[in-house]
């Protein structure tokens, strides 16, 4: 889960890493009252999960309250690469002497995590490694010992940060890693971490993504939920536990593991290409279990989309034989009942798939079609949904 700038802020102030005051508002009026609260020149910043606000127009300076409610009126409404920005945040400004790149996060090609630094902060980083990769330090950090006093100095060493803030920056990782850690994120990035003209230290924007696997445990992250942005099929699918992601095609997909699906989801969009370009709807796993109940849950989140024309079920038994999931489909037809109106394509294969497909046939039910390979599946499937 990405959060807002705002909510990251939050959990920099909660964990000791050094920011500026502010709030958040979602009128002009509420913008005012909080720019009067905290005094002085302040930053009215859109709050959207996005790149590139402050070219957009969605970062300003005002000069006092009344000019951060001209800004703030300016800037809510405003669509930032398709995010519609309903709420903003008003921070102190800051007298900013330098900028630098500060983040956490984890590398999963080298299943570690990994410390990016630089002194050349307040720019995309891509921008930094490709046109100036010596000011990028790029530090493997062990799972198992962290980020101690000792390797936070070393990191600050490698990115050359400069003698007067270094052991400033030193404390900011320290607490950095806290957050990564007590939070379980899987990013953590300060960009740009700002020496002010005081010789201050601050974090001035923040960006955090939470590791949605590690929601069992903290229960206080349900709290940062954007339920404006969240699709309603997703909701309702990970309120039945299923991992589904909503797509932009027109044939649902039910698989079970997540390389098979994916692998569906690129035969479909292939198959697809010579009926007007039909792709698929979703990516849904439902695991090693195909329980009536499980696969009920799956199709009915799927036959909820007014996308999907026709669904594709590819289904490679190994733990849980092929009659056991043909015998859920039967089954959770049968749940579903009128609700079920949509075409569904089966593929089974391995484990006791004579006997899947058999129970599949002697249930006749009109709305299954089997057929037998993968590729054909997701040709007849696209064929449908096309009709």
């Amino acid at each position: 889960m990405d959060l807002f700038e705002y909510q990251a802020r939050g959990l920099f102030e909660k964990h000791g890493v050094p920011v500026l005051p502010a709030a958040i508002a979602t009128t002009p009026d509420e913008a005012e009252v909080a720019a009067k609260n905290i005094g002085g020149k302040v930053v009215v910043k859109a709050q959207v999960k996005t790149g590139g606000r402050g070219k957009a127009g969605g970062v300003k300076l005002a000069v006092d309250a009344v000019d951060a409610r001209e800004k703030a009126g300016a800037i809510l409404g405003m669509d930032i690469k398709g995010h519609i920005v309903r709420t903003v945040m008003i921070a102190a400004a800051a007298p900013i002497e330098s900028e630098y790149y500060l983040a956490i996060l984890l590398d999963r090609s080298n299943r570690t995590f990994l410390v990016m630094a630089s002194v050349s902060g307040g720019m995309d980083i891509e921008e930094v490694a490709r046109t100036a990769p010596e000011k990028l330090a790029k530090i493997p950090v062990s799972a198992v010992d962290g980020i101690s006093a000792a390797k936070a100095k070393e990191i600050v060493s490698a990115a050359k940060f400069p003698f007067d803030v270094a052991d400033q920056v030193a404390e900011v990782l320290l607490k950095l890693w806290e957050v990564f850690q007590s939070e379980d994120a899987t990013l953590v990035e300060v960009n740009p971490l700002v020496k002010t003209k005081d010789g201050k230290v601050i974090a001035l924007d923040g960006k955090i993504t939470l590791d949605d696997n590690a929601e069992f445990r903290q229960s206080e992250h349900a709290a940062l939920v954007d339920h404006e942005a969240t699709n309603e099929l997703e909701a309702a699918a990970k309120a039945k536990d299923l991992n589904y992601v909503k797509l932009e095609g027109q044939v649902g997909i039910i698989g079970n593991g997540a390389g098979l699906v994916m692998s569906t989801l690129d035969v479909v969009a292939d198959a697809g290409k010579k009926y007007g370009g039909v792709l698929p709807a979703n990516f849904l796993d439902i695991g090693g279990g195909a329980s009536a109940q499980i696969m009920a849950d799956g199709l009915s989140i799927i036959l909820g989309d007014s996308d999907v024309k026709s669904v594709f079920v590819n289904v490679f038994g190994g733990i849980t034989s092929c009659d056991a999931v043909a015998t859920g489909i039967v089954q959770a037809l049968e749940l579903l009942g009128h609700k079920a109106t949509k075409p569904i394509v089966v593929r089974l294969d391995g484990n006791n798939v004579l006997e899947g497909r058999a129970i599949l046939a002697k249930a006749g039910h009109p709305l299954i079609e089997q057929v037998d390979t993968m590729d054909g599946a997701a040709d007849r499937a696209a064929e449908l949904a096309a009709l």
